[in-house]
């Protein structure tokens, strides 16, 4: 899970690189504008992965930091 969860925050990062860069929102045209089902989904599925990374700043796991 933590892989995934990097992997669609590291997709998430790039985009807003982009958006911010260019103006150019790579989800928005791959699956429609931003205001489309699809395009709303994988911004929300992205954002869950945030959050997610958050939670991995937290744990303990036993490895040195």
């Amino acid at each position: 899970m933590d892989t995934l969860a990097l992997i669609l925050v590291i997709i998430g990062a790039l985009n807003w690189g982009l958006v911010g860069l260019f103006s150019f929102d790579v989800i928005a045209a791959i699956f429609g504008s931003s205001t489309a089902v699809v395009s709303r989904i994988i911004y929300t599925i992205i954002g869950l992965a945030g959050l997610w990374g958050i939670t991995m700043l937290f744990r303990r796991d036993g490895k040195k930091h």
